[in-house]
């Protein structure tokens, strides 16, 4: 049987994005941090695939409208694309446990689980990075490997390290 591809599953909010406390409801407050685009580069041309899982309860609870994070994804997209970077998908829970009961938010693995099938993903040669023991329970779930870091932290070094460890 033919070997999967190997992916970086990366949560938004505090890993790509400036993490301000709540949720991120406008466009002009999203703010990719500033190695990001470095390390996803890195990434991508160490072979793996590249993928956004994250939760976006605040769209359920009318904190802002889903065509708002459509917005910050989409420049996102753009600006990693200039630097040779593309997201082979982004994925988006856009429920809040306040507001029912779902199975794609994280700590749920179904939209890892979704990635996974859908783009061939062997999840023993994937990670998942997040701020929140939420996104490493997630992958884990899956079959991938977590790396729980600080909201904001550099990750940088953690994924040169797994770069050259494998």
């Amino acid at each position: 049987m033919k070997e999967g591809k190997k992916a970086f599953f990366l949560d938004r909010d505090g890993v790509i994005n400036k993490e301000v406390g709540d949720y991120i409801k406008r466009f002009e407050d999203f703010e990719i941090l500033p190695h990001v685009r470095h390390g996803l580069k890195l990434l991508s041309e160490a072979g793996y695939e590249l993928i956004i899982i994250t939760n976006q309860g605040g769209i359920a609870k009318k904190e802002y409208p889903k065509s708002e994070m459509e917005k910050m994804h989409h420049y996102l997209a753009k600006e990693m694309e200039g630097s040779g970077v593309v997201f082979a998908d982004m994925y988006f829970c856009p429920h809040h446990p306040q507001t029912g009961n779902c199975l794609c938010r994280k700590p749920e693995s179904l939209l890892v689980e979704k990635a996974i099938s859908k783009h061939g993903i062997d999840p023993k040669q994937s990670y998942f990075i997040g701020d929140k023991e939420r996104d490493i329970v997630c992958g884990e779930a899956a079959g991938v490997k977590g790396i729980l870091i600080e909201a904001n932290e550099n990750w940088l070094p953690l994924v040169d390290a797994i770069i050259k460890e494998n």
